[in-house]
């Protein structure tokens, strides 16, 4: 069986139906999406739908029904990536070989729902994908095997699911198999060196200046292109306005420059943007103001977006 529900655990699903026979996959319930709030299935339903495979999606896990239907399919094992929410004890077990997860992480490193975003967020330069064996905790189980991969300077969110998602696929391929031979020894982690991943919240968009730019430019990334870090543009005279900040560089030559500038004010050329931090210079490459499309920089000064005196501040949560 395999549990996962968004895009990033489509490659591993894939990979499973390419080597095993997939009996059924588990995944959340649709969720209203878009403008007008329709039900819409999540990527790992779409994709299983394809392939012509059951799909579970049960609203409770801890009322024994979907523990029974496991059983009643008989799966030697199950393949969680992404799944989004704990498996209780009996949905473990029900497995003839118990739950695998594949985990976006160096574990015990960044145990928890975010750990790639959060990776990002900390300006790590490397991070990788675990199989491990699942227990009650979370991301505590012993772990069978682990990739590691570099993570590129100006690498965001988007690009780096996609690698580790493919690198999922790569070991759902080459290590499960590995597992169902018996070949793979069981590695406890050292929990006291664990950290955690916790989800993200509003709290975790609004750009604050006072921060360094290199800071800045990793929650940038680690944001895009969606939820966004974002902040407001402040203007003499005019309303505040909404800006989401989808693509940033560190400008250590615009320094000297922006000598004497206080934090979030701009420095402007004909096509680009620069603010002031706390530390150091930010280039803004790409944004999108509120109700408008996503444009580089120039075309944000083109259409007034961002002008001289605009100043550049924290958005409050929504």
């Amino acid at each position: 069986m395999f549990f996962g529900t968004p895009a990033i655990a489509v490659p591993a699903l894939l990979a499973l139906g390419d080597g095993a026979e997939v009996c059924a996959v588990v995944c959340q319930p649709d969720r209203a999406a878009g403008r007008g709030l329709s039900l819409t299935p999540p990527a790992v339903k779409v994709a299983a739908e394809r392939l012509g495979l059951e799909v579970l999606q049960p609203l409770k896990l801890k009322d024994g029904e979907l523990a029974r239907q496991i059983r009643e399919r008989r799966p030697d094992v199950a393949l969680v990536m992404a799944y989004g929410r704990i498996l209780p004890k009996d949905v473990l077990e029900a497995p003839r070989l118990g739950c695998l997860n594949l985990h976006a992480s160096l574990l015990p490193e960044y145990r928890g729902a975010a750990p790639i975003q959060r990776c990002l967020m900390d300006g790590r330069t490397e991070t990788g994908m675990c199989l491990m064996q699942m227990d009650e905790g979370l991301d505590t189980g012993d772990v069978l095997t682990r990739r590691q991969i570099p993570i590129g300077p100006a690498e965001n969110l988007e690009q780096l699911s996609a690698r580790l998602a493919e690198l999922a696929a790569e070991m759902t391929r080459s290590d499960l198999p590995r597992f169902l031979r018996g070949e793979l020894s069981p590695i406890p982690q050292d929990h006291a060196r664990a950290t955690h991943a916790p989800p993200l919240t509003a709290a975790d968009l609004p750009l604050h200046f006072v921060r360094s730019a290199q800071a800045l430019h990793d929650q940038v990334r680690a944001l895009a292109p969606k939820p966004g870090a974002e902040c407001s543009i402040s203007r003499a005279g005019a309303p505040s306005r909404r800006l989401r900040v989808l693509e940033t560089r560190v400008a250590p030559e615009r320094e000297a420059e922006a000598d004497g500038l206080d934090q979030g004010e701009l420095l402007l050329t004909k096509k680009q943007v620069f603010v002031k931090t706390g530390a150091g210079v930010l280039e803004l490459l790409v944004g999108q103001a509120e109700g408008k499309k996503v444009l580089p920089a120039s075309q944000l000064l083109q259409g007034r977006t961002l002008q001289g005196g605009d100043r550049l501040l924290a958005a409050q949560p929504t």
